[in-house]
């Protein structure tokens, strides 16, 4: 059986066995460098591994988002449902919902504190709701779309020169 050359040389005494170790040692070392084959194999095992965790992490991002506006939309129609003021009477008060004018029916009491803001209207699914001020508000800070009318209670200031500025015109006035 042939030998290999390192022991051949070692036989005829040009390499002794220290010399011979130390050279199987960096060819080892070499090989375990030069191996791009598994270098390139590892690189993109942990590339993927990487794209994988940044997609699961974008999947649970907006999973968690939708939880939360579930949350706040549970937490909304609580409040309103909770909060919500019966509206009957005979007296209707309009007021715009985008480009459209909507009507709800209230009583003289309820009419005179939308007109004052002490209540306010809120779109409720596709209805509306009336509830209190302080309620509406803690609404507008969740979702500010909800909040259809909130009157300030402020008087408006007129102009000095309207002409009927001496002309009063009552709330309560039916057209």
């Amino acid at each position: 059986m042939a030998k290999s050359l390192q022991e051949q040389l070692m036989q005829a005494g040009l390499v002794d066995k220290k010399k011979a170790k130390s050279l199987d040692k960096a060819k080892k070392h070499a090989k375990r460098i030069k191996a791009p084959g598994l270098n390139e194999a590892a690189k993109l095992a942990q590339q993927t591994q990487q794209e994988k965790l940044d997609r699961d992490k974008a999947l649970n991002q907006k999973r968690n988002e939708k939880i939360a506006q579930k949350e706040v939309l549970t937490q909304i129609n609580q409040l309103i449902q909770s909060n919500k003021i019966e509206a009957k009477g005979d007296i209707s008060y309009q007021f715009s919902d985008g480009k459209t004018v909507k009507k709800i029916y209230v009583n003289t009491e309820l009419q005179a504190q939308l007109i004052n803001g002490i209540v306010a209207i809120v779109r409720q699914n596709e209805d509306y709701a009336l509830i209190p001020k302080k309620v509406a508000e803690k609404l507008a800070q969740r979702d500010a779309e909800l909040l259809v009318v909130l009157n300030s209670g402020d008087k408006v200031q007129l102009d000095s020169d309207d002409p009927y500025a001496d002309y009063q015109i009552p709330d309560d006035l039916m057209w």
